[in-house]
């Protein structure tokens, strides 16, 4: 692989440092992937302690709130776990799993907004609430056009 940019006395010092940068992304995503699932056992935990808290506290719509607010997070890590497994399976990271990342977080606040100690302003609740909309439209946009993506693959496919 020769590159015209590239001197070529320096390639076989080109290909140690690909190499070293493969392997230390390499170690960079199992240490991810570990981080997520320690992330996993931590939030299911924090969920607990939180309804246990809200039924203790004689507060159940609160706390189920609230509560909701850290399963939510779960979901938001049980996402990007599964990136970080197609990615590791040497498949790619899809924007698709940053837009749903993003649009729980936003879901979380919106959902979370009722149990603040004080209430927030009508119009922050409507910028968390447009931006749910926004996200959730592109989501879908973005999943239709992977299905379509995926539909042409295999139309290619059986006609080959």
């Amino acid at each position: 692989m020769s590159n015209g940019n590239f001197p070529e006395q320096l390639h076989v010092i080109n290909r140690l440092t690909i190499t070293a940068m493969l392997w230390l992304n390499g170690i960079a995503h199992i240490i991810i992937g570990l981080a997520l699932a320690v992330s996993v056992l931590m939030f299911t935990w924090l969920f607990f302690i939180d309804m246990g808290q809200a039924i203790n506290a004689n507060n159940l719509v609160h706390g189920f709130l609230r509560s909701l607010g850290t399963l939510m997070l779960l979901w938001t890590v049980s996402a990007l776990i599964v990136a970080e497994i197609r990615y590791l399976e040497g498949g790619k990271l899809g924007v698709d799993t940053f837009i749903e990342v993003a649009l729980v977080v936003v879901l979380r606040k919106v959902i979370t907004l009722p149990v603040l100690e004080v209430a927030p302003p009508m119009q922050d609740v409507l910028l968390w609430e447009g931006g749910a909309l926004v996200l959730g439209v592109l989501y879908l946009v973005i999943r239709w056009a992977q299905r379509r993506e995926n539909d042409m693959d295999n139309s290619i496919k059986s006609v080959q």
